[in-house]
């Protein structure tokens, strides 16, 4: 269950580390696994020093506003075979405009929850389905 102001972990290599949901797409109070959200990016990965500001190859810097993929919650899902699945924290995927993922890699699990929401893309990417 993420909503306005949550903070998420970034999955991929895109460059970003800790991003802030800022708007739910659509007119859904709550997002969960497979939802598309807009965050804003609170940390860059890998920036030791305040005086790098993006000179590090990264594909996102701290500020730019992007869409993403929410791929993991701590919030219990109900699934239809009867399980309940609960990740650790709350997880996402930056994607641009057109619903392609911005990095190359995906570090960790990802949730099943995404095949049923067409989202075979970031899948593929993911180590491992739970």
């Amino acid at each position: 269950m993420i909503q306005l102001k949550t903070i998420l972990n970034c999955i991929d290599n895109s460059g970003a580390a800790i991003v802030e949901c800022a708007q739910i797409v659509g007119q859904k109070r709550h997002a969960s696994i497979g939802d598309r959200i807009v965050v804003v990016v609170q940390k860059q990965r890998g920036a030791q020093a305040e005086g790098m500001a993006g000179s590090s190859g990264a594909k996102v810097k701290r500020g730019d506003i992007r869409h993403a993929i929410v791929v993991r919650t701590k919030q219990r899902v109900q699934r239809r075979d009867g399980s309940v699945i609960r990740f650790d924290d709350n997880a996402c995927v930056l994607i641009n405009k057109a619903g392609d993922p911005i990095g190359s890699r995906i570090n960790g699990v990802v949730g099943s929850e995404l095949r049923k929401k067409k989202w075979s893309k970031i899948l593929s990417m993911a180590p491992m389905q739970a």
